[in-house]
């Protein structure tokens, strides 16, 4: 590191560096932004705005905490670029909101090269947790994380974003609270462990049969009576188990010319996930056709997030089976 405190770092040694933070940098910027494929664009724009300021690295921080800081201004910029729509009563409002494949959460969390694996806990990656910081202004949100994720003191984070402490400490007090507005009531009695539980199995195990059989009415005995469903990009969230069965019912599910599924289970942002292939009438294969991420709460289903077929890549899924 003494050519890197000089700002005299090389390529090899800048690239060293750096690689050894990709994945928990791509976590940090998957949770300002909600997106896990802009994620990917900014920590590339991380690096590249690193290796142009690398003269600027003199070893005042960390090389680590000096990456954070670059990723998040890129992160700050890239939100700053986003349109601004007044939100719609009723609406999903994160229509960009993806999930994150826990295979790659697992690989930072056992990863010695990465010093904080804790924060990769499911209470900090479930996709409630997701879609409430994004409904955070985008400071006060980097403080939050930068505080009660990351652990960082109010003199580092003040620091990183260039600003007082106190200016810090009063956006760490606003985005809690407005945090707490929009996490759900019960999130905390549902949020502690990553692990499935034998109920939980038996349930996903339930949810794959029915959904393979087209079985709506053994799905809906699955389901809260007040589930939530949401699709994003799409902005429409809907609400109650009868009316959600009821429209897949309408849109063709379970019927021949809707076609058979196949289904395998999966995990994201440390929750259960369902992975479903469909065959249609006429097709020799099941092709891709979507990713449910499940909350379960109670023993039953409350919300499924489902998410579209372009995102199987990141999980290792096939697009046919």
């Amino acid at each position: 590191m003494s050519t890197a405190t000089q700002g005299r770092i090389d390529e090899g040694e800048f690239t060293a560096l750096a690689e050894r933070h990709r994945r928990e940098l791509h976590v940090h910027c998957y949770r300002m932004l909600g997106s896990f494929e802009e994620s990917e664009d900014m920590v590339q724009e991380t690096f590249l705005r690193a290796w142009r300021k690398r003269a600027s690295f003199q070893g005042r921080s960390t090389f680590r905490a000096w990456l954070y800081r670059i990723a998040t201004n890129a992160c700050l910029d890239a939100l700053g670029r986003r349109p601004r729509e007044a939100p719609r009563p009723g609406a999903f409002e994160v229509t960009w909101l993806q999930p994150y494949p826990d295979r790659l959460l697992d690989e930072l969390a056992s990863s010695e090269a990465e010093p904080d694996a804790a924060v990769v806990e499911k209470e900090t990656v479930e996709l409630a947790f997701l879609v409430a910081l994004q409904r955070l202004a985008p400071r006060p949100r980097a403080v939050l994380i930068l505080r009660d994720v990351l652990g960082w003191s109010a003199k580092e984070t003040a620091a990183l974003l260039e600003v007082s402490v106190a200016s810090a400490n009063s956006a760490l007090q606003r985005a809690r609270a407005a945090l707490k507005d929009h996490l759900p009531e019960r999130r905390l009695e549902w949020a502690a462990g990553a692990e499935p539980s034998a109920q939980e199995r038996a349930l996903l195990d339930r949810y794959v049969e029915a959904s393979e059989r087209g079985d709506a009415e053994a799905l809906a005995g699955l389901m809260r009576e007040d589930l939530r469903f949401a699709m994003p990009p799409e902005p429409e969230q809907y609400v109650g188990r009868d009316t959600i069965v009821a429209a897949w019912v309408e849109g063709g599910f379970g019927s021949d010319a809707f076609g058979a599924m196949r289904c395998m289970t999966t995990r994201a942002n440390r929750q259960p996930a369902v992975a479903c292939w469909l065959r249609r009438p006429g097709d020799s294969a099941y092709r891709a056709l979507a990713l449910d991420v499940l909350r379960i709460e109670d023993g039953a289903v409350a919300e499924i997030t489902t998410f579209p077929a372009s995102l199987f890549p990141a999980f290792d899924l096939p697009p046919t089976r």
